[in-house]
């Protein structure tokens, strides 16, 4: 019997909608391959969403839960070919349940995430299809990420629509005051999409990009070379209120910046990390360990 990669489990699995298990037992049984693998899924019926494994599911929803005790939180995006799928009460739900537990099983991976297992005994992996075979048209676990306050609280904001999600760690404050900081720097950051949480996350390949186009700019309107330099510098440094959460202005009042409103929280209040996602796209900024 030829031996069965977990790559070639999760291509069919992709391909299907099936569980990682059916996937994994139709490749054995057809000896890895593929194409037998999938008519024999066809057969138990277990494929399902094989005929739409080509098409995009490019709509869906952004659902999060968070610990009772606040101090952990899960985000994830669940996709669907259409809007009007998204807007299902069923698929809905389901988009709820993988964040859920996938906070409770605290998955280290895509693979694992796909095995969490949810209420009804099934995996997402197995949920998924059985969720394309029930809508009519190809469902997707995308991602998830996970973020941790061990000395504060996470905020979660899911903007109206559930197509954008955000998850903040406040640490140094808890309570009422941990929620309430919490939601308006995870609206900050959903409004203003910041690239990284302070100077130390802009990576120095786009701090140079950066730089080149401002230098570039400036030879280009005909500015004498040696100011060309010191032009670039203050743009950089716009660059950075503009893309730094820290330095960027509050949406509340213009006249402060994030740094300022946590100041203002009490002694020790900071952010370690936010999690921003919207249909398609977002980025991790992980929590910082505590010393």
């Amino acid at each position: 019997m030829a031996e069965i990669t977990a790559a070639q489990v999760k291509k069919l699995r992709d391909r299907t909608g099936a569980g990682m298990a059916d996937c994994k037992k139709a490749l054995e049984e057809a000896n890895g391959n593929e194409e037998q693998a999938l008519d024999i899924l066809r057969k138990k019926g277990s494929a399902s969403a094989a005929k739409r494994a080509d098409r995009i599911a490019k709509e869906g929803v952004i659902a999060s839960a968070v610990s009772p005790d606040g101090k952990k939180a899960v985000i994830a995006e669940v996709n669907s070919e259409t809007d009007f799928v998204a807007r299902n009460e069923s698929f809905v739900q389901f988009a709820q349940d993988v964040a859920n537990f996938a906070l409770i099983a605290n998955p280290a991976s895509h693979e694992e995430f796909m095995e969490v297992k949810l209420a009804n005994g099934a995996t997402i992996s197995e949920e998924v299809g059985a969720q394309t075979g029930r809508l009519g048209e190809k469902i997707e676990a995308r991602r998830f990420e996970r973020i941790d306050a061990d000395g504060g609280a996470v905020a979660s904001y899911i903007h109206p629509g559930a197509k954008l999600g955000v998850l903040v760690a406040v640490n140094g404050v808890n309570g009422d005051t941990a929620k309430s900081l919490g939601r308006d720097i995870a609206m900050q950051v959903a409004a203003m999409n910041p690239l990284a949480l302070d100077r130390k996350g802009i990576s120095k390949e786009t701090i140079e990009r950066e730089i080149e186009i401002y230098k570039t700019q400036m030879r280009n309107e005909g500015k004498k070379e040696e100011f060309i330099e010191r032009i670039a510098q203050g743009k950089l440094e716009k660059f950075y209120q503009d893309n730094c959460l820290l330095e960027q202005s509050f949406i509340k009042d213009a006249s402060k910046t994030i740094t300022d409103i946590l100041k203002e929280a009490g002694a020790g209040v900071t952010v370690t990390g936010f999690v921003r996602m919207q249909l398609g796209e977002g980025h991790h900024i992980p929590a910082q360990q505590e010393a």
